[in-house]
């Protein structure tokens, strides 16, 4: 079940379809512009498609992206998913920034969990970052950490499922990163997933530092920057009624359904469609 807050759903078509349509009726021309985004001639003036930039959370890599950007880019979409470190939400954001560099022209910015907490530091203060969409995602507040929050309201199982290990860093303190046991790793993060998907994204999981859950934010881009949410009311990581929180608190335009917390994974048509509305909406 699937329902929308802040906007009215719309029925996407194929790719083939409205190209087709489009060249039937002679409204639209479809060209690639020299920075990588889309410009399109409509009746009511040129559009341009941003480039959608993916940043995804623990336990987790870019290629849990890939039915979305499949999605994205069938639409027209120029797309980058990038890799986050997982090291903590200030230099995380500082590499993502990094890549945001390299892209010129509007963007629209995503974050999956953890994500949410890079992308909302990584935005702040960037002009071309148009909108902000978070999937199942933390949406900190100064001060605030995505430990912080998870326990902010009931709900979490996380914590009985980690693997910690422990190692030696260069300077020769001690440091823990966070893994999902493989046996746990389906019915905790990915419930709604084919078994045999799920087994791959359990083995090629990457791991994140105890201390980025822990580490607090300094800046809250969505204070200042229109923000779309994707709610997961079956998620055993970030509970509903957190997410809702945060949500309410950024005036998010809200979308809520019943999944996982990999639902970028199962439900990737809803993904593409808020990341659009969120571009459309802000993108001209």
């Amino acid at each position: 079940m699937v329902s929308i807050k802040g906007g009215r759903r719309r029925v996407v078509t194929s790719a083939v379809s409205t190209l087709t349509a489009g060249l039937a009726l002679g409204a639209f021309a479809l060209t690639g512009t020299a920075d990588g985004a889309t410009d399109i001639g409509a009746a009511d003036g040129p559009r341009v498609k941003p480039t959608v930039v993916l940043e995804h959370g623990a336990f987790a890599d870019g290629s849990s992206w890939n039915g979305v950007i499949t999605r994205l880019r069938a639409d027209g979409y120029p797309v980058v998913a990038a890799a986050d470190p997982l090291r903590g939400p200030a230099s995380d954001a500082a590499a993502l920034r990094t890549v945001l560099g390299h892209i010129k022209g509007p963007k629209v910015l995503v974050g999956h969990s953890y994500g949410g907490s890079v992308i909302s530091e990584a935005a702040a203060g960037d002009p071309d970052v148009k909108a902000l969409v978070y999937v199942a995602a933390f949406l900190p507040a100064p001060g605030e950490s995505a430990l912080e929050l998870t326990e902010k309201f009931p709900g979490s199982t996380l914590s009985d499922a980690l693997d910690p290990v422990t190692y030696r860093q260069a300077d020769g303190t001690a440091a823990t990163d966070l893994y999902i046991r493989q046996d746990e790793f389906r019915h905790q993060f990915a419930a709604d997933v084919p078994a045999g998907q799920a087994a791959l994204m359990a083995a090629g999981q990457r791991p994140i530092a105890q201390a980025a859950l822990v580490e607090k934010a300094t800046v809250a881009a969505w204070k200042t920057k229109p923000s779309w949410d994707i709610v997961t009311t079956e998620d055993l990581n970030i509970p509903a009624a957190a997410q809702r929180f945060m949500a309410e608190r950024a005036h998010a335009h809200t979308t809520e359904v019943a999944a996982s917390h990999s639902v970028a994974v199962s439900r990737p048509r809803l993904v593409a469609d808020v990341i659009e509305r969120a571009a459309r909406a802000t993108v001209r």
